[in-house]
């Protein structure tokens, strides 16, 4: 039973990953760039709430919102 599940874990995360690779294929630059700045901004935003202590989701959630504002901004100003 146990092997079992975790083949069916290992599968799942596996064909996950291949979608969500698959998924950015078609992007514009300006998607791109929002997409990366939310990117950056969660593992920021994680990476110091866990440091000072605080909520870990709320930080990941607020840096990739900042992150992708950001990105967005970036690319029209460009």
């Amino acid at each position: 039973m146990e092997k079992s599940y975790l083949s069916f874990t290992k599968s799942l995360a596996i064909g996950l990953c291949i979608l969500s690779l698959s998924a950015c294929s078609g992007m514009n630059t300006t998607q791109q760039r929002t997409l990366s700045g939310a990117g950056i901004g969660a593992g920021i935003g994680t990476v110091g709430t866990v440091m000072t202590g605080g909520c870990v989701t709320c930080g990941a959630a607020i840096g990739a919102a900042v992150g992708a504002g950001a990105g967005y901004a970036y690319d029209k100003t460009r």
